[in-house]
């Protein structure tokens, strides 16, 4: 069922507003705006009907709070006075609230109010899955191409993103880097995963391609990927709407090659210098590497890979990080397997 939040100090208009919506809606109520902000949080309610004049935090203050925070900012707010003036319904719209009624409402009136939102939430909510949908199809072939760019058909498989993925859940799980880490930065990072390879663009074929190991010269030409991904990515961007993840795909493109130890590269960094997303890939990419087939060497075997990543936790790796990859080695495994088949 459909869940409505209502949002005002007076009880006698909650009360009200509560029975014109029970019988048709799940109904939660809240006094004040810290109330209504948590019971967003946690109840993710479907639409918020937020009175403007109340006491503390007021109705445009908790309207900024909610679209503040990502978690909650999708949520289609309605706000609702007693005193309707043009100019505090301008600056309800231009705040970002859904719409805007005079108190007392019509329940008529206040039912076609809430279900022309939530068309219109549902609506796009579709888009932007549709959208999203294509963004990662289109990024994750992109990436493909780049990596493999020497074969006719390219494995589309965005095996390092899962292997982002599994990470990011199996930190979550223990708890770990609570700052840092939650599902909505897990599924940023997981979109942006198969970008960090970016600045590949750059390399020369006769480099990439090399079926022997790189000389000193060409290393250090290797190397310059992550830099030169980092400053394409970024004029990519400014073509684009602004996006969330846009973030952490110039940090991973930049800093996938730093080392736990300090000994990476391009900057140096080390330990928790080094940001978290670009440990995460740090530890994905290597291990995808190692299973994968290219000009240079062998194919790895999914245990030796998992023995490459117990050996290097503490000095490349991140040992967290490493304990968690270690950790999903039967989710990893069957990762590698799909990737493998496709």
């Amino acid at each position: 069922m459909t869940h409505i939040l209502i949002v005002d100090d007076n009880l006698t208009n909650l009360e009200q507003l509560n029975i014109q919506l029970e019988d048709e809606f799940e109904v939660s109520l809240a006094k004040s705006g810290p109330q209504a902000l948590q019971i967003c949080r946690s109840a993710k309610p479907d639409l918020v009907l937020l009175d403007i004049e109340m006491p503390g935090m007021d109705g445009f203050e908790a309207l900024a709070a909610i679209k503040a925070d990502p978690s909650i900012s999708h949520i289609p707010v309605i706000l609702l006075t007693a005193s309707p003036e043009t100019k505090t319904e301008l600056r309800a719209i231009r705040e970002g609230a859904s719409d805007f009624l005079a108190k007392p409402v019509e329940r008529e009136l206040l039912l076609h109010g809430i279900n022309t939102q939530l068309l219109f939430a549902e609506s796009k909510e579709r888009r932007d899955a549709m959208l999203r949908d294509f963004e990662d199809r289109l990024i994750i072939a992109f990436s493909d191409i780049i990596e493999h760019r020497n074969e006719i058909e390219p494995v589309l498989a965005g095996r390092a993103s899962k292997y982002v993925r599994i990470i990011g859940d199996t930190l979550l799980g223990k708890g770990a880097y609570p700052e840092e880490l939650n599902h909505r930065a897990v599924e940023l990072m997981t979109r942006a995963s198969p970008l960090h390879d970016f600045g590949k663009i750059g390399i020369p074929d006769v480099i990439l391609m090399k079926p022997s190991l790189l000389n000193d010269d060409e290393f250090s030409l290797m190397k310059t990927h992550t830099v030169m991904g980092e400053t394409h990515l970024r004029r990519v961007f400014r073509l684009l709407p602004r996006q969330d993840f846009h973030d952490y795909a110039l940090v991973m493109a930049r800093s996938h090659h730093e080392r736990w130890d300090g000994k990476g590269y391009p900057d140096g960094l080390s330990k928790d210098g080094i940001p978290l997303c670009a440990r995460i890939m740090a530890v994905a990419d290597v291990f995808d590497a190692l299973v994968d087939a290219r000009p240079y060497k062998r194919t790895m075997g999914i245990q030796e890979a998992f023995r490459t990543i117990s050996a290097e936790r503490g000095t490349v790796f991140d040992p967290a990080i490493a304990d968690a990859f270690l950790e999903a080695e039967e989710k990893v495994t069957e990762a590698t397997w799909a990737g493998q088949d496709g």
